[in-house]
């Protein structure tokens, strides 16, 4: 047995478009975002889905609630999930970023898995709370097939273990707005089926 995991960036925010650095902010859809959201649940539809999960944030969730209705699913909230915290940067565009903290933001960049955004989250504690969530997944659904859509960072991450990557890879791995990846974890061996999957985003605009 073993837990089949798709899991889903959420949709597009103003700040995607801005890129600005969102963390634990709570930032809403955009006018784009609510229409991936609406592309990304169809594609989905089709498949059986034993349950939807969430990061807390409003902009997963809003996500999640499109993908869990044609299922008749409620949208199961997981702390675990949620975006790494970026403390101070957060609010700040990249550019402004780079400009106020430029020796960070570098080793962010260069080598994330050893950098701390100043009064955010280092690397390592993310990955320990997303694999200890991972772990209650596959308890509670071993067998089963379910939704997960959470963020950037933490997407990355569930993408590298079932690969067997260390976090200095993080930035090998792209994860766009809404796109899907599909995970498999079994007791002996893990698998990714598909990564970062758009083509429910081509019939119309999408900001990535």
């Amino acid at each position: 047995m073993g837990l089949r995991l798709f899991v889903v960036r959420h949709a597009q925010t103003d700040w995607n478009r801005e890129r600005r650095y969102q963390g634990w902010q709570d930032s809403p859809l955009s006018e784009v975002g609510r229409g991936q959201a609406a592309a990304v649940a169809r594609a989905l539809q089709d498949g059986k889905l034993d349950a939807v999960y969430s990061s807390p944030l409003r902009r997963a969730v809003t996500t999640a609630e499109a993908i869990a209705a044609p299922h008749g699913l409620p949208v199961r909230v997981e702390e675990a999930f949620r975006e790494i915290g970026f403390g101070a940067w957060e609010g700040l565009t990249l550019e402004e970023a780079q400009q106020r903290y430029p020796d960070e933001t570098r080793h962010w960049n260069e080598r994330p898995h050893e950098a701390l955004p100043p009064g955010g989250e280092a690397l390592g504690d993310v990955r320990r709370r997303v694999l200890a969530g991972l772990e209650e997944l596959r308890a509670e659904h071993d067998g089963g097939s379910i939704c997960l859509v959470t963020h950037g960072v933490p997407a990355r991450l569930l993408i590298l273990e079932v690969l067997g990557l260390d976090l200095s890879r993080i930035w090998a791995v792209h994860v766009a707005t809404t796109g899907i990846s599909e995970l498999e974890f079994r007791a002996d061996w893990t698998a990714l089926h598909r990564m970062n999957t758009l083509t429910h985003l081509e019939a119309g605009p999408s900001a990535r």
